[in-house]
Protein backbone atom coordinates (compact mmCIF):
# COMPACT_ATOMS: atom_id res chain seq x y z
CA UNK A 1 0.00 0.00 0.00
CA UNK A 2 1.03 3.41 -1.26
CA UNK A 3 0.89 6.23 2.02
CA UNK A 4 -1.10 8.95 0.81
CA UNK A 5 0.57 12.23 1.48
CA UNK A 6 -0.83 14.66 3.90
CA UNK A 7 -1.02 17.83 3.22
CA UNK A 8 -0.49 20.82 5.97
CA UNK A 9 -1.27 24.68 5.78
CA UNK A 10 -1.21 27.41 8.21
CA UNK A 11 0.65 24.68 11.00
CA UNK A 12 1.50 26.06 14.65
CA UNK A 13 4.89 24.91 14.47
CA UNK A 14 6.22 23.84 18.23
CA UNK A 15 2.32 22.03 18.52
CA UNK A 16 3.45 19.97 15.19
CA UNK A 17 6.95 19.22 16.65
CA UNK A 18 5.33 17.59 19.58
CA UNK A 19 2.94 15.59 17.44
CA UNK A 20 5.95 14.11 15.33
CA UNK A 21 7.92 13.11 18.74
CA UNK A 22 4.73 10.96 19.35
CA UNK A 23 4.65 9.58 15.72
CA UNK A 24 6.06 6.26 15.76
CA UNK A 25 7.08 5.76 12.53
CA UNK A 26 9.24 7.26 9.69
CA UNK A 27 7.56 10.78 8.78
CA UNK A 28 9.06 12.82 5.50
CA UNK A 29 8.49 16.18 4.41
CA UNK A 30 7.89 15.93 0.61
CA UNK A 31 9.46 18.91 -1.04
CA UNK A 32 8.35 20.20 -4.53
CA UNK A 33 11.52 19.23 -6.18
CA UNK A 34 10.93 15.44 -4.62
CA UNK A 35 13.29 16.10 -1.82
CA UNK A 36 12.69 13.52 1.24
CA UNK A 37 13.25 14.83 4.58
CA UNK A 38 12.69 12.39 7.56
CA UNK A 39 11.37 14.78 10.41
CA UNK A 40 11.76 12.29 12.81
CA UNK A 41 15.89 13.80 12.45
CA UNK A 42 15.59 16.66 14.37
CA UNK A 43 18.52 17.89 11.63
CA UNK A 44 15.94 17.07 9.00
CA UNK A 45 13.31 19.29 10.77
CA UNK A 46 15.44 22.72 11.03
CA UNK A 47 16.55 22.14 7.45
CA UNK A 48 12.89 21.01 6.32
CA UNK A 49 10.78 23.54 8.33
CA UNK A 50 13.25 26.48 7.68
CA UNK A 51 12.39 26.50 4.14
CA UNK A 52 8.51 25.98 4.87
CA UNK A 53 8.53 28.57 7.94
CA UNK A 54 6.87 32.22 7.41
CA UNK A 55 5.97 34.10 10.44
CA UNK A 56 6.18 31.19 12.60
CA UNK A 57 3.76 28.83 11.05
CA UNK A 58 4.22 26.28 8.24
CA UNK A 59 2.82 27.85 5.36
CA UNK A 60 2.09 24.58 3.36
CA UNK A 61 3.72 21.11 3.15
CA UNK A 62 3.44 17.54 1.99
CA UNK A 63 3.80 14.67 4.23
CA UNK A 64 4.36 11.17 4.13
CA UNK A 65 4.02 8.65 6.85
CA UNK A 66 5.24 5.09 7.16
CA UNK A 67 2.94 4.27 9.77
CA UNK A 68 -0.74 4.48 9.18
CA UNK A 69 -1.39 5.62 12.82
CA UNK A 70 0.70 8.84 12.44
CA UNK A 71 -0.92 9.67 9.28
CA UNK A 72 -4.39 9.90 10.80
CA UNK A 73 -2.62 11.37 14.22
CA UNK A 74 -1.49 14.23 11.58
CA UNK A 75 -4.41 14.66 9.39
CA UNK A 76 -6.27 14.90 12.82
CA UNK A 77 -3.62 17.66 13.96
CA UNK A 78 -4.34 19.16 10.67
CA UNK A 79 -7.68 19.72 10.96
CA UNK A 80 -8.41 20.35 14.60
CA UNK A 81 -5.20 21.44 15.68
CA UNK A 82 -3.18 19.95 18.89
CA UNK A 83 -5.18 17.61 21.59
CA UNK A 84 -5.52 19.35 24.88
Amino acid sequence: MVPTPVELHNVDVPAFLKVLDDCKGKVFLVTDEGDRLNLKSKLSQLVGLTHLIEGGKITEASIVCENPEDETKLFRFNLFGEKK
